[in-house]
């Protein structure tokens, strides 16, 4: 299967490795039609049958700097619906991160089984510095993959990760320089495809088991408290100082 859509490209090889690929450099920010575009894509492949394993990589500088505030206020329902269909795809995923993961372009890293990134990588959870409330099922895939502590750590501070502190604490699954991160995350995603299908699909349901209903049963608390909060003037101000380049003035209002 082979084929490309607006600032996306999907294709698969002979080994059963496909490649989704995000052509929107170089920050790659999202929007509910790229994500539709993504999860399309991953249904597909695994309705085609060729694919056992699925990389999401990015072209350019970043991996996904999440959704543009700055054009702003996005729609929570429009972006959500999409981020729910990708959690649930049935096909394994390696992220390839490099460069920035922030905000939900780091909701788009974690809804992957595993990311492969780089020293230089950047990822942070900064809704909070922002002035409203983490999505794109962060509040359970986060947890998820570093513990309940450290996430509310990330989520309250809002700081930013570099790759090798990722990879300390389990953000990340391997770490390879800046030119190998693509062949590593193909090299991973081919160890997954040589195994069994069938058993592969099966394990990954298991593991994933009662995570898709919390996934999507937090997407739906997450968009409801993002709506409230887009009315603050603490949201107004950290977009601002965000574009500004400085430190937010919160007054909690």
């Amino acid at each position: 299967m082979t084929g490309s859509g607006a600032d996306l490209d999907v294709a698969c090889d002979d080994l059963g490795v496909a490649t989704i690929t995000i052509d929107r450099p170089p920050d790659n920010f999202f929007d509910p039609p790229l994500l539709e575009g993504i999860a399309t894509a991953l249904e597909q492949l695994a309705r085609d049958g060729r694919a056992r394993a699925v990389v999401l990589r990015s072209e350019g500088r970043h991996f996904c700097a999440g959704a543009r505030l700055a054009s702003g206020t996005p729609d929570p329902a429009a972006i959500y619906a999409p981020a729910a269909r990708i959690f649930a795809a049935p096909l394994p995923i390696v992220a390839a991160v490099q460069g920035a993961a922030i905000g939900g372009g780091l909701g788009l890293a974690l809804a992957a089984d595993f990311r492969v990134a780089t020293p230089e990588a950047r990822m942070a959870a900064n809704f909070a510095r922002l002035g409203f409330h983490q999505g794109f099922g962060l509040s359970v895939t986060l947890p998820a993959v570093v513990g309940q502590q450290r996430a509310a750590e990330l989520l309250l501070t809002g700081r930013r990760v570099g790759g090798d502190e990722a990879l300390a604490i389990g953000l990340v699954d391997r770490l390879v320089p800046l030119a190998e991160v693509r062949a590593a995350a193909g090299e991973l995603a081919l160890e997954i495809a040589r195994s069994a299908p069938l058993a592969v699909r099966s394990i990954r349901a298991t593991l994933r088991s009662g995570r898709v209903e919390a996934f999507a049963a937090a997407l739906e608390r997450e968009a409801a408290q993002q709506l409230l909060l887009f009315e603050t003037e603490d949201y107004a101000e950290g977009v601002r100082a965000m574009g500004e380049r400085r430190l937010p003035r919160f007054h909690g209002r």
